[in-house]
């Protein structure tokens, strides 16, 4: 088969496209036939080492791929040859032919492709974990959600009006903007002049949940835009920035900083996580959800597919095909 290969940590121009031999799967385990690989920011700091895990090279990145069972190791019987499938994974799943745990495998319904599957995976489980276990987002809140146009922010729109949420987006540009507000943002605002338009946006009040997968000044604007009580959710970096909080803002607000590490939640707490995935699926079903597909490109063009990623010119879910 033909995979991305990462043969040392560096640059992402340092991936290489590559035959390598078939998987084979030992017990508890299952090849897939690759039919949508999903790309997401986290592959690209895995490649240049700057991720919280390190495989030892060589690998292959990709934490998430849908397809088609194609052969069984011993000891799985939830799934037969043929079964549309996708994978969580901690990397790998950049492969015309994916190795995966057979438990962290999921049936996908006749009505989702396998295109939206991937990007339920890891972006919409990012943001859902992070609204609903950490953020404890309530019905009527105000839901503030930097990085508003990428797979995540779109994700965390979305998923905040289906927990009845009053939302304000923030993106970097007007394209971007109005995205967001196609998605469902009640208000979508650049990053200039955020602190006033914030203050103009609520009234005063400020924010009950902020979302932040960006870091870098804007984390800064909404520790100083939250409500009483509320709650700055730390999702990532994207800015490449690791922000500091002057605490005396926690103490005068009275908000809670908290932590979302997805990676952890998915490993710690299996039975919440498959519990969100079900509520997730039962939203794209019932229509309440969709994600929006920004690219597609060929399982060979995945450097330059995860360099757009990384210099946050995504609107949405890149997707690779074998």
């Amino acid at each position: 088969m033909k995979a991305i290969i990462c043969p040392e940590y560096g640059p992402i121009s340092n991936l290489d496209f590559r035959e390598v031999p078939d998987p084979h799967p030992g017990a508890g385990e299952l090849v897939i036939d690759a039919k949508a690989i999903g790309v997401n920011f986290p592959d690209g700091l895995l490649v240049q080492g700057l991720y919280q895990m390190k495989p030892p090279t060589p690998f292959s990145p990709g934490m998430e791929a849908a397809g088609v069972v194609s052969e069984l190791g011993d000891g799985v019987s939830q799934f037969k040859p043929g079964d549309r499938v996708v994978a969580l994974l901690d990397h790998g799943g950049y492969a015309e032919k994916v190795l995966a745990p057979a438990n962290r495998v999921y049936a996908l319904p006749d009505s989702m492709s396998y295109e939206d599957a991937c990007a339920l995976m890891c972006a919409w489980g990012t943001s859902h974990y992070a609204l609903k276990q950490r953020g404890q987002l309530q019905s009527g809140e105000t839901l503030l959600v930097l990085g508003g146009a990428g797979s995540t922010g779109l994700a965390a729109i979305a998923i905040g009006k289906a927990m009845g949420a009053r939302v304000i987006a923030v993106a970097s540009t007007e394209e971007k903007q109005a995205v967001c507000r196609d998605f469902g943002a009640d208000v979508a605002l650049p990053y200039e002049g955020l602190r006033e338009a914030l203050k103009r946006e609520t009234g005063g009040r400020g924010v009950d949940v902020a979302f932040d997968p960006v870091g870098g000044q804007a984390f800064e604007v909404a520790a100083r835009a939250m409500a009483r009580h509320g709650r700055l959710l730390v999702v990532g970096f994207a800015s490449g920035e690791i922000p500091k909080l002057a605490v005396n803002l926690a103490l005068l607000k009275e908000f809670s900083l908290v932590g979302v590490f997805w990676g952890a939640f998915t490993a710690n707490e299996p039975e919440m996580y498959a519990a969100n995935n079900r509520e997730l699926f039962a939203w794209h079903a019932d229509g309440v959800i969709k994600p929006r597909i920004d690219e597609r490109r060929p399982l060979s063009e995945a450097a330059a597919a995860l360099q757009r990623i990384l210099d946050r010119g995504a609107i949405g879910k890149t997707i690779l095909i074998p």
